[in-house]
């Protein structure tokens, strides 16, 4: 069996591979609470990987979903990286169950819903697969200040998720997934058609841009409740967010290319961003 060191690397790698935003920011934590965020991370990343890569998802879905719950009656499901390591993050700090099968309930609105209609089903959906990884990750930052950091967590999540759908519009399509709302682009003269066809337009900036406004509203929101948190934790989740809510500027200075392009922020942006945080 690996050593939960060992398992803890490789939750690393996980996050290494699929976020450097997030390996980036989190980074900066002490070792001990670092090692539990890649555990949750990877927790997550599996479940995501199942819906967006497997060859069953729902199927695969369910059996994750088996394993969570022989997880919380203490048993190890698996004797890999994830649990090993999952297993000593609960073991080391007061973890809350109810966010993780929150967030397969997530996952798997992604394998029955392919359409949003107003911008509440969003939110609502992004609570569940982007709010819950914030609230699985209260008890490891900020231990003492769990329910009063509760609904700044919720409002990060929310905002990093519609900054999530405004970069990857393009690659949702190709999965018939819309997750701009349906009742906003008919308010506002643009149709799932021109979506389709990935144009863009005043119309689809404008859509783009109402979403962008609420994605920051949620950013302001979560970050007032900032100064709330251990110091040790509160560079890194400022540094999260400030990379996430960066996105939406790379975005438009890509020219709201979303269609075949992926929208980043550059290490020396990042960098950039921790100097000014730092220094301020």
């Amino acid at each position: 069996m690996l050593s939960v060191n060992e398992a803890y690397e490789q939750c690393h790698n996980v996050i290494k591979y699929h976020s450097k935003t997030f390996a980036k920011a989190f980074g900066h934590l002490p070792l001990k609470k670092r090692n539990a965020v890649w555990a949750v991370y990877a927790f997550c990343r599996t479940a995501d990987d199942i819906v967006d890569e497997g060859d069953h998802p729902t199927q695969e879905l369910a059996v994750f979903k088996r394993q969570l719950y022989s997880f919380a009656e203490g048993e190890l499901p698996e004797e890999n990286y994830l649990w090993i390591a999952l297993r000593h993050t609960f073991a080391t700090f007061e973890m809350d169950l109810q966010p993780f099968y929150d967030m397969l309930e997530g996952q798997y609105m992604d394998l029955v819903k392919k359409r949003y209609e107003t911008l509440d089903d969003v939110k609502h959906y992004s609570y569940h697969v982007a709010s819950t990884v914030g609230l699985m990750l209260l008890p490891i930052l900020a231990p003492e200040k769990k329910e009063r950091l509760r609904e700044g967590a919720i409002s990060l999540g929310i905002a990093m998720q519609i900054t999530n759908i405004l970069r990857d519009v393009g690659e949702d399509l190709e999965r018939d997934r819309i997750y701009l709302p349906e009742s906003l682009m008919t308010k506002l003269g643009y149709n799932e058609r021109m979506l389709t066809e990935g144009i863009v337009n005043e119309e689809f900036i404008e859509v783009w841009e109402t979403m962008a406004k609420e994605a920051e509203h949620f950013y302001e929101k979560g970050l007032a409740s900032l100064k709330e948190y251990p110091l040790d934790s509160r560079i890194p989740v400022k540094a999260a967010a400030l990379f996430y809510r960066e996105i939406l500027t790379s975005v438009r200075n890509n020219g709201y290319e979303v269609f075949h392009e992926r929208a980043f922020v550059s290490v020396e942006e990042k960098n950039k961003i921790l100097k000014t945080m730092v220094n301020g």
